[in-house]
């Protein structure tokens, strides 16, 4: 008699931030047996212990990934690194993935042509194949789907250029979108702001945290004029700690 195989799920890894986008990319993909999330991989400040541009402390991190029950990597990188330096940090950390088997990368990107294009030329050199669970989705309907599937975030970073510092430490839900001024992605696809998700149906327990401290940041527009206004861009963070 003879026995059809199960086919095993490929591993992969996902790009993680602790926010939105990269949850919705989480949850489609734990959707779909062809695939199984290994690691969630995230970027962090070495000098400050937070993930690049959202600023959420790395114990939000480890409490998230524990509630999900998935492995988190952590890439560390120095303060004010480069593409150059962010480049070799990166090829260093895909390295370890593929020594442990996972060879496709995931990431919750929606339509920025030129970040995909760069993704996965830088990939491709490694012999990684980059996956985009949730590409080409209207990103005002899947902000609306992620809130509808019981998903909860709260608005962590927010870009100057783009919206008033007081959307900052919101609650990414109906009202903050219906609020948002026109021209700004219901996803902050642009950078316009960034979330830090606690609780949903991928989290075995919500994430407790209490907000605290509001915090401007100034920095430098890549190869700007520092002697021009608009070459320099202004960000309002909402702190966050475990509780």
């Amino acid at each position: 008699m003879a026995y059809i195989g199960i086919m095993k799920p490929n591993p992969l890894w996902l790009n993680w931030s602790g926010g939105k986008d990269c949850t919705m990319a989480l949850w489609l993909l734990s959707q779909d047996p062809a695939f199984r999330v290994a690691r969630l991989v995230t970027t962090l400040s070495q000098a400050h212990r937070r993930v690049s541009m959202h600023g959420v402390r790395e114990a939000l991190l480890d409490r998230q990934a524990e509630s999900l029950g998935i492995p988190l990597k952590k890439i560390w990188l120095p303060e004010h690194a480069g593409m150059e330096q962010y480049s070799q940090v990166m090829v260093t950390a895909v390295g370890e993935l593929l020594e442990e088997g996972i060879a496709l990368a995931a990431f919750g990107d929606i339509f920025l042509e030129d970040l995909r294009l760069w993704r996965e030329s830088q990939l491709s050199g490694q012999g990684v194949k980059a996956l985009f669970p949730v590409w080409g989705r209207n990103s005002g309907e899947l902000a609306r789907e992620f809130i509808a599937a019981g998903f909860r975030a709260i608005v962590v970073c927010v870009n100057h250029r783009w919206l008033d510092p007081g959307f900052a430490g919101k609650p990414f839900g109906p009202e903050f979108l219906d609020g948002l001024p026109p021209g700004v992605d219901p996803c902050g696809e642009n950078g316009e702001f960034h979330t830090f998700v606690y609780d949903g149906p991928l989290f075995s327990n919500p994430i407790a945290f209490r907000q605290t401290e509001i915090v401007e940041r100034e920095y430098p527009a890549p190869g700007g004029d520092q002697q021009e206004a608009n070459s320099r861009f202004r960000f309002t963070f909402q702190d966050l700690e475990p509780a």
